[in-house]
């Protein structure tokens, strides 16, 4: 059943302790820039203007934007900072299995591993530091989350190929520079993986020295293995969520969402997930988030983002399915359906828990004559506002 026991996007902010502003005029700054470049303070400042203007692009279209990898058991793309040089805190793979295909046993030592299933089934193994073992299928609209530096494997399930995106908590992660272990093992002396292991040395003699990545493969049947602590209970999938179907729900007049918190999904320490839809020419209300940055993955549609950076740094972007985007913490934005279908969005956070402060609740936790006297609108325009709906709209 959908959860909908918090109104998380009305009541978001309720969880900050407080807010602070503070302003600086351009014009503070402008002697030590002056005296650094060799300018007039009055060209200094035009200068340091200039400089604020400029809002990185914030859109990339990570299914076409770079070749990744191919093989015959499937692809890769990814957008780390390479390829994407804004998204320094999150870092996103785009990942195409065929039936029997996996993505080898491997590790991440510097970023965890989220994931949601866009179609087909997918199978997981991972071991933990505490000796847990868990083998786990996941289908459409499910998550995992793997914490930084558990060994892992993914495999595709039924006779369908499968499609996932891959999101992590870094990124400067690079999906092609993690630990797998035929890399590893391939390139250790076969003396002593034959001493490690027991098997003879002349099998990891004629192993081929180089990573297999994504191999292809016969589905593993039962038994799963237990726990390498046998005190250990077998697994319980902590590692796995229904999010299409136990997301935290909310719907609004021009869309919908849910949300996966570590409220919700207490593994999922270090990231915050949410599915997200936009009717045809509606809006996502303009709003920010104190505590983290923003990075979404169109699914379908289209539509437009627009970002405010402070200092009249406006700019907004179009982007379309198989497109990233992505906004830096306590930035200013807002999300229009410019299309014909129902823009479609899977959002990561870099916190473990959802704060939202939006434009409407802000000028409506401030009585309407100082609303009125900041725009010189009359008081019953400010009065007004609060008779507006917020969210989705």
């Amino acid at each position: 059943m959908e959860n909908s026991r918090r109104k998380f996007l009305q009541t978001a902010s309720l969880s900050s302790l407080g807010l602070v502003a503070a302003a600086t005029s351009l014009s503070s700054f402008t002697p030590g820039i002056a005296k650094a470049k060799g300018l007039s303070p009055a060209l200094a400042k035009k200068d340091l203007a200039k400089k604020q203007e400029e809002l990185e692009d914030f859109i990339y279209d990570i299914e076409n934007g770079s070749t990744g990898y191919k093989s015959d058991g499937g692809s890769a793309k990814e957008a780390t900072v390479e390829e994407f040089p804004v998204s320094q805190s999150i870092a996103g793979v785009s990942m195409h299995l065929q039936p029997g295909a996996f993505r080898e046993m491997h590790w991440h030592s510097i970023a965890a591993e989220w994931a949601y299933i866009l179609d087909g089934q997918v199978r997981t193994t991972i071991i933990t530091p505490d000796g847990t073992t868990s083998t786990d299928d996941f289908e459409k609209g499910d998550i995992w989350y793997f914490p930084k530096g558990h060994g892992h494997m993914l495999q595709c399930l039924g006779n369908k190929p499968c499609h996932f995106l891959l999101g992590f908590d870094n990124g400067h992660f690079s999906e092609f520079g993690t630990f797998s272990i035929t890399d590893w093992i391939s390139h250790t002396s076969p003396t002593v993986m034959a001493r490690n292991t027991g098997l003879p040395a002349s099998f990891f003699a004629s192993l081929p020295k180089k990573e297999l990545y994504i191999g292809v493969g016969k589905i593993a049947i039962e038994p799963r293995p237990k726990n390498i602590n046998p005190a250990i209970p077998y697994s319980s999938s902590s590692h796995k969520f229904r999010m299409a179907k136990d997301g935290i729900h909310q719907e609004f007049k021009g869309g919908s969402v849910k949300l996966v918190s570590s409220l919700e999904f207490p593994i999922q320490s270090t990231l915050t997930s949410m599915l997200m839809e936009i009717e045809p020419g509606a809006i996502r209300e303009l709003h920010w988030h104190p505590n983290a940055d923003e990075w979404q993955y169109v699914m379908s549609g289209k539509g437009e983002v627009s970002i405010f950076g402070s200092h009249g740094r406006v700019k907004t972007m179009p982007y379309s399915k198989g497109m990233v985007a992505f906004i830096k913490q306590g930035y200013g934005h807002y999300i229009e359906n410019t299309g014909t279908e129902t823009l479609k969005l899977i959002v990561l956070f870099n916190a473990p828990i959802y704060q939202e402060l939006s434009l409407n609740d802000w000028l409506n936790s401030n009585p309407p004559q100082l609303i009125a006297d900041h725009f010189g609108m009359t008081l019953d325009q400010a009065a007004s506002l609060i008779n507006h709906k917020t969210g989705i709209y």
